[in-house]
């Protein structure tokens, strides 16, 4: 279990100090904002998304250690995925949050999967769920600022 919580903690401090894909794409055609009032993280995303596929993401803002981090480990692991693998990777990162993930899920997640120790943080899991959240908000094309509560 010690290795587990090493590896949370390095790859946590790792994308939070030297966040990927963070920047504003000047070719996007998606784009959404959200923010967290509670913990004060507040992002924006940005996709340029080409025949179903994301060809390119990014984000900008600020945020917690574990908001920043998860923007940037979802930013990775989206580009060049369809949209629908996009919803089905949202929805397999909410399940490892929430408790309901099965073992196979988590695998699937490959280095998302170390968010898994968050899971017992209520308050932490709506910062590492803040960017994914946005994220279907501009695949949506919803124009409103998303907020947590």
């Amino acid at each position: 279990m010690s290795d587990f919580k090493d590896l949370y903690r390095n790859a946590i401090v790792d994308h939070f100090k030297k966040p990927r894909n963070y920047h504003m794409i000047e070719q996007a055609n998606r784009k959404a904002e959200g923010n967290n009032p509670l913990c004060g993280d507040k992002f924006s995303i940005f996709l340029r998304i080409d025949n179903g596929v994301i060809s390119d993401i990014g984000f900008t803002g600020t945020g917690c250690a574990i908001a920043t981090a998860s923007a940037s480990m979802m930013t990775e692991s989206l580009r060049g995925k369809a949209e629908t693998q996009a919803r089905a990777m949202l929805a397999q990162f909410t399940d490892l949050l929430t408790g309901s993930s099965d073992s196979r899920e988590v695998l699937s997640l490959g280095t998302l999967s170390v968010f898994k120790g968050v899971r017992g943080y209520p308050a932490r899991v709506k910062c590492a769920l803040l960017a994914w959240d946005i994220l279907l908000s501009a695949l949506d094309e919803n124009q409103e600022t998303l907020e947590t509560e």
